[in-house]
């Protein structure tokens, strides 16, 4: 590749990895789809990937990024993979990627979850590959260590292979078996960029573009699924309030302090509308309607003092039914506190120490409900504690701040 292909401008770390990762996912899918061979197309990708990474630095972002990885991607099959006549030939035939390709990273994830794979292993397997998460934010993601996650990766890889699980969209009739598994990575890879759990960046907006793309694609397949449109209205209530979460600093800005002129009203009114004739036409509420709902009640309050908490812990206590996570539990706990106060918080929260041990919103939410109850030492350690856990610049500064009034 000549040095014409290449811009000349410094490339940032962000704009670097936005882009890797965004074209890296779109070749993986390819590959898979080409060449029915899992490890070997990720092999591939990540060899292209490693080379970008040593060389676009220095010489540049090409200005078909996909073109590039693709032409270092094939010659790397060539060169390791020469006497495999049937291989090669398949990637002889791989088709130079046009301007506007593809994207088969939908198929990719529906191929990820198949059923032989454990639900952990799907999602991990998903996010690491189609998604370019690293483990470290998967395993923030799930709240478990990054050699767990380093295992479900592994394990699934090789049930891949050993079961010879088929790579194509699966038929009609077997697609609602895999839409749990498709619809929690789609919402793991927006929480991944609506808050980042990478210490590069407090959001990463791409990831939220991507989730909302794939969620609007999942509609459009499967339209009498309600989970999958709840999940895109959840998405697009939250990318609603988008311009006031932050400050011009950069700072968090907490949903009690935001300004809600600057929320996107009318994209509020159509998620809101979506969600509701969802719930009209097909009865059968699940976890993405719910929390679509839960949001939909904050962007529905003129100002935080008017939020309708009593509705809201309803819903969460429907939501714990539904998926008693303990990041549910948690998140339910906070309404708790607005409606019966922080003490009966405060010992709900005692039920979730052990699972949540290594969360940052865990002792944050603890030191917030310890400081209603005038208990400010011990607010302040639990926000110590938090600060510690916590990778999130943003969260970061948050926490400093607060740790600088106590």
């Amino acid at each position: 590749m000549s040095d014409a292909d290449h811009r000349s401008e410094p490339v940032s770390r962000e704009v670097l990895a936005r882009v890797v990762r965004e074209h890296a996912g779109r070749l993986a899918a390819s590959l898979v789809s080409l060449l029915g061979d899992f490890a070997a197309a990720e092999d591939l990708v990540q060899d292209a990937v490693e080379t970008a990474l040593r060389r676009w630095p220095a010489e540049g972002i090409p200005d078909r990024p996909d073109a590039w990885l693709f032409t270092v991607a094939r010659r790397r099959g060539l060169d390791v993979l020469r006497r495999e006549s049937n291989y090669r030939a398949k990637l002889a035939q791989l088709p130079w990627p046009d301007p506007t390709p593809r994207d088969d990273r939908l198929r990719l994830i529906f191929i990820c979850c198949h059923p032989a794979l454990s639900r952990a292993a799907q999602i991990a397997l998903t996010l690491r590959v189609v998604c370019g998460l690293s483990t470290a934010q998967i395993a923030a993601a799930f709240v478990v260590p990054e050699t767990t996650v380093g295992q479900r990766i592994t394990r699934a890889k090789r049930k891949i292979g050993e079961t010879g699980i088929p790579y194509r969209l699966p038929a009609p009739e077997d697609l609602p078996e895999r839409l749990g598994g498709v619809l929690a990575v789609i919402y793991l890879l927006f929480n991944e960029g609506y808050l980042s759990s990478d210490s590069a960046h407090a959001q990463a907006r791409p990831l939220v573009e991507d989730a909302e793309w794939l969620a609007a694609l999942l509609v459009n397949l499967m339209p009498r699924e309600p989970e999958a449109a709840g999940l895109l209205a959840l998405i697009r209530l939250h990318r609603a309030r988008g311009a006031a979460r932050f400050d011009a600093e950069g700072r968090l800005v907490l949903l009690a302090d935001q300004d809600r002129s600057l929320w996107d009203h009318a994209a509020i009114a159509e998620a809101t509308t979506m969600l509701t004739r969802t719930a009209r036409a097909h009865r059968r509420p699940g976890q993405y309607q719910v929390q679509a709902a839960i949001v939909a009640c904050h962007a529905e309050a003129a100002y935080f003092a008017a939020t309708d908490w009593a509705q809201i812990l309803v819903l969460y206590d429907m939501l714990v039914r539904l998926t008693p996570s303990p990041v549910a539990r948690l998140h339910r706990a906070i309404a708790l506190h607005h409606v019966k106060g922080p003490e009966i918080a405060l010992a709900e929260l005692a039920s979730l120490e052990r699972e949540l041990a290594r969360y940052p919103l865990l002792h944050a939410t603890r030191a917030e409900l310890l400081r209603a109850l005038g208990r400010r030492e011990e607010a302040r350690r639990c926000d110590e504690r938090a600060l510690e856990l916590t990778a999130n610049p943003a969260q970061q500064a948050l926490l400093a701040e607060r740790l600088d009034w106590s």
